[in-house]
Formats: C-alpha cells, sequence, structure tokens
C-alpha cells in the first residue's frame, strides 16, 4: 500500500481526491495581518479580493514538519512526498525534515521526498505519475528512479494578467509594472532545469502570449504524443479551455487536462492566469 502527500500548491484532481492514495498538507498565506489555511476552507473568491485591496503581497509559509508526520501515520509502506521546488519555498526542505524524524522513531516505511522543481500542476503530473508506476508494480526504488526521471524532463511555463502582485513583491519595479500594464505587455514564464523562474518572452495581449506559451512548450517539448499536457487556470475556465483548444491544433497530446488554482498558485496567478506543465 502507497500514500502520496502533496503540498498544497499542487492540486488535486476530483479523481486523486476519490482515489484514496492522495493527502494535500497546506501550507499557510498571509495577506497583510490576515492568515489563511490552504485546505479545504479556502475561498479562492475572498482571498483574491484581499489580495487586489492589500498594499503589500501576499506571502506563503511552508507546511511544518508535523504537518507531514501526521500524514505519515496510516497504514501505508510506501510514502512518496511532492514538494513545491526548493527554489521557491522551502516546504522541501521541511519535508526533509520530517523525513529524518518520522524514521528515528519508525524505520518500517520507506519514505521519499521529490522535489517537483515546478509547481501547482506540476506536482499533480508527478503525483499522477507516481501512482502509474505503483500500478505497474514497480518496486520502491524504480518508481523513484522513474519518477526523478520524469521530473527532470518535465517543463513549466505560465502567463500573469497582472504583474501587480510581483511588484509588491518588489521583484518588478513600480516603473516597468506601469509600463507593461499601460502596453499590456504580458511576460511569458518558465521553469529552469533547477526549479527557478525565468523569462522566456513577452507580447501585447494575452492572445499573443498563450501563443508565444504555447510555441516554447512544442519547441522544448519531445514525442508530444506520448506526453499529458496540464493546464491550470485561475477563474478563467474559458481561456484555459481556448487554451486546450489551441495546443491540440499545435501538437498531438496523450491527454491534455484543466484543472482550477487554489491557494498559493492563484496568490501569483490572479484572476485570469494560466500554468502549463508537460
Amino acid at each position: 500500500m502507497y500514500r502520496v502527500i502533496i503540498d498544497s500548491c499542487g492540486e488535486l484532481t476530483k479523481e486523486m481526491q476519490e482515489d484514496g492514495h492522495f493527502v494535500n498538507v497546506p501550507l499557510t498565506l498571509e495577506v497583510g495581518e490576515q492568515q489563511i489555511i490552504d485546505d479545504e476552507t479556502f475561498d479562492q473568491a475572498s482571498f483574491l479580493k484581499a489580495v487586489a485591496e492589500c498594499s503589500t503581497s501576499p506571502k506563503s509559509a511552508c507546511p511544518s514538519p508535523n504537518a507531514y508526520m501526521v500524514e505519515m501515520e496510516c497504514d501505508a509502506e510506501r510514502i512518496y512526498i511532492v514538494t513545491l521546488s526548493a527554489q521557491l519555498s522551502g516546504s522541501y526542505n521541511s519535508a526533509c525534515l520530517a523525513k529524518d524524524l518520522y524514521e528515528e522513531d519508525d524505520e518500517s516505511k520507506q519514505i521519499y521526498v521529490f522535489d517537483s522543481k515546478s509547481a501547482s500542476i506540476g506536482e499533480t503530473l508527478i503525483g499522477l505519475k507516481i501512482a502509474e508506476c505503483e500500478n505497474k508494480g514497480m518496486s520502491f526504488e524504480e518508481v523513484v528512479k522513474t519518477v526523478e526521471e520524469y521530473i527532470a524532463g518535465q517543463h513549466t511555463f505560465f502567463v500573469l494578467e497582472t504583474l501587480e502582485t510581483l511588484r509588491k513583491a518588489g521583484r518588478l519595479s513600480n516603473l516597468k509594472a506601469a509600463i507593461a500594464g499601460t502596453l499590456n505587455i504580458k511576460p511569458v514564464m518558465g521553469s529552469t532545469d533547477e526549479g527557478s523562474i525565468q523569462q522566456l518572452g513577452q507580447a501585447r495581449g494575452m492572445v499573443k502570449a498563450l501563443d508565444k506559451m504555447g510555441q516554447c512548450l512544442v519547441d522544448v517539448t519531445e514525442n508530444c504524443e506520448e506526453k499529458i499536457l496540464a493546464i491550470s487556470h485561475c477563474n478563467c475556465l474559458e481561456r484555459a479551455l481556448s487554451l486546450k483548444e489551441k495546443m491540440e491544433s499545435m501538437a498531438k497530446f496523450k491527454e491534455i487536462f484543466i484543472v482550477d488554482t487554489r491557494g498559493v498558485s492563484s496568490m501569483y496567478a490572479n484572476d485570469g492566469g494560466l500554468i502549463m506543465v508537460i
């Protein structure tokens, strides 16, 4: 028996929630003086309203080691933990510490922590890959090796509707943010091999930005027909469906699915942001 623990930056599809093998460990979001737990009580509309009205950037706090250890207390003999990129959050280090502390008292379980080097649906896809390997009857060591290779070949891309959160966080000057807003410039961002973020390009208007993001994905992806493409959106389902249709016209994929972002993912995406991972 196995369990997959994913920090709450990773969305769980309805099928994953009903599967019984997957659980989320929540991050805590801070908007001004308000603290919001990113669990099943999370209200995206209220959160986005609070972020828009707050003069400072929202922040996130990673799950504590104890939060991870609580989820390790189960009947599963094999436990896999998937976290936000270690370049973006302390979630990975917290999970590693939890693993070490748990194993001091109980060595009966096999536990491994995956640094997703991604976020959001990147973590979702990794969780699904773990389940695929387990369902094939792979050993624990084979699952770890296969999934680490999968992570190494994964690519994450995103386009933001607004740069306001980045401006508030001090990652973009007021002048650059103002110019981008006035000219309707949308940066196309992507992950590096190490799991940090880089700008891949920019375009005027969301339609052109999505075209550029799609081309960036196709350019770096071999054997698209063997790959699952996941699209995550923040409160813009129609735009996500349009992007899905666009990607289907650009290449043939094994599968494309769409999920809605939640807590920490929607913190930067804001209304209208999209993320693609393959």
